[in-house]
Parts: structure tokens; C-alpha cells; sequence
């Protein structure tokens, strides 16, 4: 069940609320030239984000939702911006288009972008680029997540003739533990993250599941996978992983992954870098027995993905809309 609780929080975070009410207090209600055309509802967009998430998952029916793939959704199309040009990033929603959509990193997406169509055709005036990230946000909180700060502001690209190249995502296995560490630094510290931010970003690996018909893998990494917790950092230290070699009673053919002793959760190698780094796994020790201080960084760390390349429209004092 989504916690109710975080939909009412979310409704008192927007200050333009606050200055909405200030201009209808101020102006004369007949008075035309003073129209302002209304923004989007973050209220009512998440209801309909919640219930979309809620629909779809009693329609499954397996225990699996909407939740995790809608925080991939908006990790991939931040996850694409380099602060060495300023390219990439959430703003433009390019992911709605190739090349960004038939990239390897970001297969299986389509499913979220197609299921929020319906939430898009209810608010038209949000733009994807502010839809896909709010969702990942909402999926976050609504799983008993931190409070994200987010904002609006993000514009829609015609098509994606200004997307990055492919290959800035994160992969999950370069061939060895030292280069798939190395890789994920390089992946993260183009981006303008630190050691910590990159450990609590990869938290996010306590929703959702890999599928073998996407990216190869299979499994969870933890059995509450719609639950966020801190229980990602927590299985990662405690736990006995070794290569998957079976499934289902029959030799493991995909690419080389980790199971726990059940043989039911999964670790890619770029989780068990965090464990096999002495820097990152001193994090990780820290997030599995603190799941505030987790929240807290996760929280910082993932509104700054959600941010990376887009200039916000500048705001103005209330005594100055018109």
C-alpha cells in the first residue's frame, strides 16, 4: 500500500501555492490583463501517479509495480549529463525519442513512459521532462522513501537530435572488479558526484528488479521491493554472495551476476564494488546500520541528479508578476 502520508506532505512544499494565493488576493478577479495561466498541480499529478502505480500493480498480481521502474526512468534520463559541456540531462525529455530511446542502458523503459501517457493526457500542462523525474520522486516517497526536494521547470525537446552519445550510463560489469570500480567513478564523477553521493544513489537498488528480457539479469535485491529502506546496504554486508551458476534448476546462462544463499536475491557487479572498495564499503557500513543517515544523503543526492543541466526559469518576488 502507498504511504498516504507522503502525499499530503508533498502538497505543502510548493511555494507558488503560497504566491497564487497572494495574486488572487491582490488582483481584481475581472481583470484580464492579470490572467496567469495555471501551472501544474503536483497534488493532483501525484494522486494520479499514485493511483496509475496502484492500478497497475493489482492488475499484476505478482508483487512486482511500476515503483522501481519509474525511479530507473528518472535516474536514466538524468544519469546522461556531463558537467564537462553541460550536455545531457533531465531537461528536454530526449529520452521520448532515438537515439536515447533504444539505447541498451535505457530497454524496458518504454514501459514507464507509455504508462504515464495516461497521466500526461489528464495534466498536459506538465512537461514530460518534469513528468518522468516527478515520477521517480513520487515512486520514492510513496515507498516510504525520503522526502525529495523537486522542482518544475524542465522543457520538452522536438526531437533528439541534441542527445549525448550513448555509453554514459552506468553498466554493470566492465569484465573485472577493478575496472567495473573504476568505471562506476568515471560514470558518476562526470556527472559532479563524490564517493558518498555515488553509495547513496546506488540505494535506489532497494526498489524494483533486474529482467532478463531487458538488460539480462535477474532478481530483486532485496524481498520488499517496493519498499525503500536502507536494507539494499544491509543485505550487502551481510549476507554470503556467490556467482549465480543455476536457475530455476538449470545452468545460469546470462551474464555473470551474484545470489544470496536462497538463490532468490541478486547483486550486479557494480553492487559488489561497493563492498570490495575500501572508501565505498566504509559508506555502505554506515547506511546499513543508519537508515536517517542514508535517507538524508539519498535525498540530497538524488534532487541533485534530477537538477543536473537544467536552468531553472528565475523566480520573482509576488510584488513583481506584473
Amino acid at each position: 500500500m502507498m504511504n498516504a502520508a507522503r502525499t499530503a506532505a508533498s502538497r505543502l512544499g510548493a511555494p507558488a501555492v503560497t504566491v497564487s494565493a497572494l495574486l488572487l488576493y491582490s488582483l481584481p478577479a475581472n481583470n484580464p490583463a492579470h490572467a496567469k495561466k495555471a501551472g501544474p498541480d503536483l497534488g493532483k499529478i501525484r494522486e494520479s501517479i499514485v493511483n496509475l502505480i496502484e492500478t497497475d500493480s493489482e492488475k499484476r498480481g505478482d508483487g512486482t509495480s511500476l515503483t522501481g521502474t519509474f525511479v530507473r526512468l528518472a535516474w536514466h534520463c538524468s544519469g546522461s549529463y556531463s558537467k564537462e559541456d553541460g550536455s545531457g540531462g533531465s531537461d528536454g525529455a530526449r529520452m521520448r525519442f532515438n537515439p536515447e530511446a533504444s539505447w541498451g542502458g535505457n530497454a524496458g523503459l518504454g514501459i514507464a513512459r507509455d504508462a504515464l501517457e495516461e497521466v500526461k493526457k489528464k495534466h498536459p500542462e506538465i512537461s514530460y521532462a518534469d513528468l518522468y523525474t516527478y515520477a521517480g520522486v513520487v515512486a520514492i516517497e510513496e515507498a516510504g522513501g525520503p522526502v525529495i526536494p523537486f522542482r518544475l521547470g524542465r522543457t520538452d525537446c522536438e526531437d533528439g537530435s541534441t542527445s549525448p552519445p550513448d555509453g554514459r550510463l552506468p553498466g554493470a560489469d566492465c569484465g573485472s572488479s577493478a575496472k567495473t570500480t573504476q568505471h562506476v567513478r568515471d560514470v558518476f564523477y562526470r556527472m559532479g558526484f563524490n564517493d558518498r553521493e555515488i553509495v547513496a544513489l546506488l540505494g535506489a537498488h532497494a526498489l524494483g528488479r533486474c529482467h532478463t528480457d531487458r538488460s539480462g539479469y535477474w532478481g530483486p535485491w532485496t524481498f520488499a521491493e517496493n519498499t525503500m529502506s536502507n536494507e539494499y546496504f544491509r543485505l550487502l554486508v551481510e549476507e554470503r554472495w556467490s556467482l549465480k551458476n543455476t536457475h530455476e534448476g538449470k545452468p545460469w546462462d546470462g551474464p555473470d551476476q551474484y545470489e544470496d544463499s536462497t538463490g532468490q536475491l541478486m547483486m550486479l557487479p557494480s553492487d559488489m564494488v561497493l563492498i570490495k572498495d575500501p572508501e565505498f564499503r566504509k559508506i555502505v557500513e554506515i547506511y546499513a546500520k543508519d537508515e536517517d543517515e542514508f535517507f538524508k544523503d539519498f535525498a540530497s543526492a538524488f534532487s541533485k541528479l534530477l537538477e543536473l543541466g537544467v536552468s531553472f526559469p528565475a523566480s520573482k518576488p509576488w510584488y513583481k508578476f506584473w
